[in-house]
């Protein structure tokens, strides 16, 4: 590889990555029924309506789960593969196998999304219990459905809320099981966003 296949290769990977992400937070925003006109809620959903409209009509969403986004995104991590891919000189890539690393890109994305955002959220419970900033107010709608369940098997401490300790340990042997996953299906790191 040379310094511009190192190049491309880092830009196609950033910007599928960052919208990947972007993707990602819509569908988790509807799914948690997050407040739709918070400002962030608003740019993810201008930022993915153009490509998500058409696909509405063919994946029409189901309750809070949107399948729309869910399409999108595997879609938008095959053409990323596929680029990737071609770019450092592979022939195209088998669908199957295109997909399932495009399914397994997805899984480690959730999980390091609620990884970094649980770590977000315990941070300015700390510094800044009562930032009334919109961001922090959606962050706590998108980690809540995730740390419920934790708080009944582990009650506060006083004034100290433990179970993001059991939150952080399920997502961590979640993100093992996905790296095992990844090596058994011969998952090249460099061309999957989200690994």
């Amino acid at each position: 590889m040379n310094a511009f296949t190192d190049a491309g290769t880092f830009l196609i990977q950033s910007l599928a990555s960052i919208y990947l992400v972007i993707i990602l937070l819509r569908f988790l925003l509807q799914l948690c029924q997050a407040d739709f006109y918070n400002p962030v809620s608003q740019f993810a959903h201008r930022a993915t309506v153009p490509l998500l409209a058409p696909l509405r009509k063919l994946f029409p969403p189901l309750g809070r789960v949107d399948f729309a986004s869910l399409v999108l995104a595997l879609l938008l991590q095959w053409v990323a593969i596929q680029v990737t891919a071609s770019l450092n000189g592979n022939p195209l890539i088998n669908i199957f196998y295109v997909l399932w690393w495009g399914v397994l890109g997805l899984v480690s994305m959730l999980i390091n999304i609620y990884i970094y955002g649980l770590l977000a959220a315990i941070i300015l419970s700390w510094v800044a219990p009562h930032n009334p900033h919109p961001a922090v107010a959606l962050l706590w709608q998108l980690m809540e459905p995730v740390m419920a369940p934790f708080r009944k098997l582990m009650p506060n401490i006083g004034m100290l809320d433990l179970s993001p300790i059991l939150v952080f340990l399920v997502l961590n042997m979640l993100r093992i099981f996905v790296g095992h996953a990844a090596s058994a299906a011969r998952l090249p790191t460099w061309a999957v966003p989200g690994i």
